[in-house]
């Protein structure tokens, strides 16, 4: 019982592996199925995605958690010069076929894809790229949250963010999300369905926050998917469930911590949903968009 709680990770992901949550492969074998209709997914954030980086000048732009790629390859068909990466083999390979089968495309056979940790960034990605080289660097999707806060002090999160602003040069920007933990939090449920992820597939998700010393540390996600109509004859993969679990970044504590690495002096704009936010608006999605001081 107690591990149908707090158990963080689907069955067969180590626990050494919990960084990476994909590492049994279900999540990412249906991602695509997860994220529901790409048309749609991309009207709704690709013009203003595309339109912040053109505004700011960007054209080389960093994925550090590009999963299977969606997000890259919408701004590689928009004409940006992209590297990505991602810590989930698992995830990679769908990008590394996705980047094989479109090779004759120019920006693809010059689409770089690393596997990196971000608590190793530069290093791991010293072969292909060196800091302070990009105009840009994403990461969305609910991407951060997965990193956990084992020591109870942030330290892991302060790391990553400061690898982040390493590779963003003077002038660029950081653009990164999260949900609206506070309103998760307050309800103790997370939509089925938001900006990111609007699939017709999805039957359920069961909510679970995981307090410890009476602060919020941990929502873990238990998914339920009917994909019985795309596996008609196969009733064994009729329905897929998969557990995420994630740290619930607060909007102004994550705001603090993106001041305290970037700066105090660094202009820092928070949208909801991709609309500029307010403090009325409860939206699904909190992005931060923080250029890094010249």
């Amino acid at each position: 019982m107690v591990d149908s709680i707090y158990r963080t990770r689907s069955l067969g992901v180590a626990a050494q592996g919990l960084p990476d949550q994909y590492a049994d492969g279900k999540a990412a074998k249906i991602w695509e199925l997860y994220i529901g209709c790409k048309n749609q997914r991309t009207s709704q954030y690709k013009e203003w995605l595309c339109g912040l980086l053109k505004e700011k000048g960007c054209s080389n732009i960093l994925d550090v958690a590009c999963g299977t790629g969606v997000d890259s390859i919408l701004l590689l068909e928009e004409g940006f010069n992209m590297i990505s990466c991602d810590a989930s083999d698992k995830m990679l390979k769908y990008a590394l076929k996705e980047r094989w089968a479109r090779r004759k495309e120019a920006v693809f056979d010059k689409w770089v894809i690393e596997e990196a940790n971000w608590l190793t960034l530069s290093d791991d990605l010293q072969d292909v790229a060196q800091p302070g080289s990009f105009d840009a660097v994403m990461c969305l999707g609910n991407s951060f949250a997965h990193l956990p806060d084992f020591a109870g002090d942030q330290s892991n999160h302060k790391l990553a963010i400061s690898n982040f602003a390493s590779m963003v040069r003077p002038g660029g920007i950081l653009v990164i999300d999260h949900r609206n933990y506070d309103a998760i939090l307050d309800t103790g449920h997370a939509p089925a369905k938001n900006v990111y992820y609007n699939s017709d597939y999805i039957t359920d998700i069961k909510t679970s926050n995981l307090y410890v010393n009476g602060l919020p540390y941990m929502v873990t996600l238990d998914y339920t998917m009917d994909i019985s109509s795309i596996y008609k004859k196969d009733t064994d993969a009729s329905h897929h469930s998969f557990r995420l679990s994630y740290y619930p970044h607060r909007l102004k504590a994550f705001s603090t911590l993106l001041k305290d690495i970037f700066g105090s002096e660094a202009n820092h704009h928070i949208y909801g949903d991709f609309k500029e936010y307010s403090c009325e608006d409860t939206p699904g999605f909190f992005i931060h968009v923080i250029q890094k001081p010249m």
